[in-house]
């Protein structure tokens, strides 16, 4: 995902208190008890890390990382890395809490976890970086592997951070574990598809969402913020599909077309290197301004808290669905509904990153590797099984997209909790 500012002028929602929010939003309706209530609101582990590196000036610097584990009861923890400037306790607490839900929305055996370090990425050589990946590594290695906590990329990481992981860990252990993590490259037990994985589920939900509403995808107008892993796969195959993806934007602004763009150039522009400050086939607009175009389709990919209180009654689209974690607060999904947006929520319409993740993990276990057509496949069935099961409860609850998606994965952990029981 890209990192994205949108207006500056107002600080964004607390990612913590926004998931909080939510979680006690849908808590009351399914009649949870305080004790049940306090264990799902509550992270299990919280890790925090101060590690030196050593600079290629021979300098050193000390960097302060996070790996939290949120709940674990229907499996080991899952959830990404993240290495941006921004990352905070609260914020990783956020996301590991919205990774529990998601995984249980999509019926996957796994807990939510995630995992950060403070550090701009893009200020690093490649030497540095590994340096620090891997110190890193070590300094959380007791808390992570495959029966217990297992990573996997994010903002600022890719799959060749993956692999340092991995080797890390498996140095450590003495022989390859490749289910450490997930989003390796292939040559050492990645899995194929996973690199598209999370944009692809964008897509699957989206063309779910239209059906629902009547909106013919083909000739669909589509605005994209953050054009990273998750909006720039999103975008490219949305176009593919048929959608006229007419803006979509970096960390810088954003580049707007009200014909279409050239989603294919944008791509193969930005993966050389370029800021869409410079890309020559669009007119400039900021990102505040492409969260209100007058589109079909918005698809916010960046970071949380994009759309807010401040912009919420600015949208036009129809349709929102999140490709980024908690990019829309808890009081701007109210003005949002008002209004008769429908929203798709991350924890249903970002999840494919998770469930290819899933299938990695599977095939590693297994040492049996599936062609990439069967990995698509089987995503396809899982997320569109968790869109239509969610659209039922929502229906049949009379409630929001949002609190139906929330009802149904708090119910399925609760009721793991339940089962399993307090030990002792």
């Amino acid at each position: 995902m890209t990192q994205v500012t949108a207006g500056a002028e107002r600080q964004p929602d607390n990612p913590y208190e926004m998931a909080l929010a939510q979680f006690d939003a849908v808590a009351d309706r399914l009649g949870l008890d305080d004790g049940l209530c306090q264990v799902l609101r509550t992270c299990k582990r919280e890790l925090i890390v101060r590690f030196p590196v050593k600079m290629d000036d021979g300098s050193i610097r000390v960097f302060t990382g996070y790996r939290i584990c949120h709940n674990e009861t229907r499996g080991p923890a899952k959830g990404g890395l993240r290495f941006n400037l921004a990352v905070s306790l609260d914020e990783v607490r956020a996301l590991a809490m919205w990774m529990t839900w998601k995984c249980a929305v999509a019926n996957l055996p796994y807990g939510g976890a995630k995992g950060g370090v403070e550090v701009d990425p893009r200020t690093l050589s490649e030497g540095e970086l590994e340096r620090l990946t891997r110190r890193y590594t070590t300094e959380i290695s007791r808390f992570i592997g495959p029966e217990r906590d297992i990573p996997a990329p994010d903002m600022g990481t890719d799959a060749r951070a993956m692999a340092w992981i991995m080797d890390t860990y498996s140095m450590h252990h003495g022989y390859s574990v490749p289910g450490v993590v997930t989003g390796k490259p292939v040559s050492v037990g990645g899995s194929s598809g996973r690199f598209e994985a999370t944009g692809r589920g964008v897509l699957f939900t989206t063309q779910e969402a239209c059906r629902h509403l009547g909106i013919p995808l083909e000739g669909a107008t589509v605005a994209v913020q953050g054009f990273g892993n998750v909006g720039g796969v999103a975008s490219r195959l949305l176009c593919q599909a048929g959608a006229r993806v007419v803006a979509v934007s970096d960390s810088r602004c954003g580049v707007h077309n009200a014909q279409a763009l050239d989603v294919d150039a944008i791509w193969d522009f930005k993966r050389a290197g370029g800021s869409l400050t410079d890309f020559p086939g669009g007119d400039r607009i900021t990102n505040e301004e492409l969260l209100t175009l007058p589109v079909d389709i918005l698809i916010p990919a960046a970071l949380e808290a994009q759309i807010h209180d401040g912009n919420a009654a600015a949208v036009r689209a129809r349709l929102l669905v999140e490709g980024a974690n908690g990019p829309v607060t808890p009081k701007a999904d109210l003005i949002l509904s008002e209004k008769g947006v429908f929203v798709v929520p991350d924890i249903v319409s970002n999840a494919g990153g998770v469930i290819v993740s899933y299938f990695e993990w599977v095939q590693d276990l297994q040492s049996f590797f599936w062609e990439e057509s069967e990995v698509n496949q089987r995503l396809h069935q899982l997320i569109v099984r968790s869109f239509q099961e969610v659209l039922a409860c929502a229906e049949r609850e009379k409630v929001r997209l949002r609190e139906a998606a929330y009802m149904l994965g708090v119910s399925r952990v609760a009721e793991a909790v339940r089962v399993r029981g307090i030990y002792p």
